[in-house]
């Protein structure tokens, strides 16, 4: 098995704050977000965050979150893709060249340390995609489930979280609608 990398446990966790099957999210108000982004030693423990630093947080997680939906076969909202890119876009990034070895991409400074965080996502999210790695980060096809996973199957053909919990709830229903519509069967 592939194990995913440290900048898709990441974006996994980052995306997985919210979800869809519970109806919850860990990252609902603006105190919640501080502690995750520590958790994770993003962010100096304690550190306040603004209501825009949090509504820049969650439309990046949003953005990103439909985005991944693409690798299972869903069209995504282009709106929600538009907000996760101008909070990218307020995000920004320098490249710096390391003696020996590639290029590495950071937060650039001056950034507040919420942005600073926000902007380790970013550089996450954008070394999956560069390196194509992205494509193993999907949203599981259950809409009721929604949960992202890392694909660590090696033609990269997974297309639920879990084949005996959401797999089996999508091929029972499409067999339950085809028995349902079958010509001869009552319902």
């Amino acid at each position: 098995m592939l194990e995913a990398p440290s900048s898709a446990q990441l974006v996994e966790a980052f995306v997985n704050t919210v979800d869809v099957e519970l109806g919850t999210d860990d990252l609902a108000v603006p105190d919640q977000l501080p502690a995750w982004l520590a958790e994770r030693g993003l962010l100096p423990s304690g550190t306040p965050v603004t209501t825009e630093e949090h509504q820049l947080a969650l439309r990046l997680r949003d953005g990103i979150r439909e985005n991944l939906g693409v690798h299972t076969g869903d069209t995504p909202d282009p709106g929600l893709l538009r907000d996760a890119d101008e909070v990218l876009r307020r995000l920004p990034l320098v490249a710096t060249l390391r003696p020996g070895s590639r290029a590495t991409l950071e937060p650039a400074p001056g950034l507040t340390p919420v942005r600073h965080a926000l902007a380790a996502l970013a550089v996450a999210w954008t070394e999956l995609t560069v390196t194509g790695e992205a494509a193993r980060l999907k949203r599981c096809a259950e809409h009721t489930c929604a949960w992202v996973f890392w694909d660590s199957s090696k033609n990269r053909s997974r297309r639920w979280c879990s084949m005996r919990v959401c797999g089996n709830r999508t091929k029972a229903r499409r067999y339950a609608t085809k028995r349902t519509s079958a010509p001869g069967t009552a319902g």
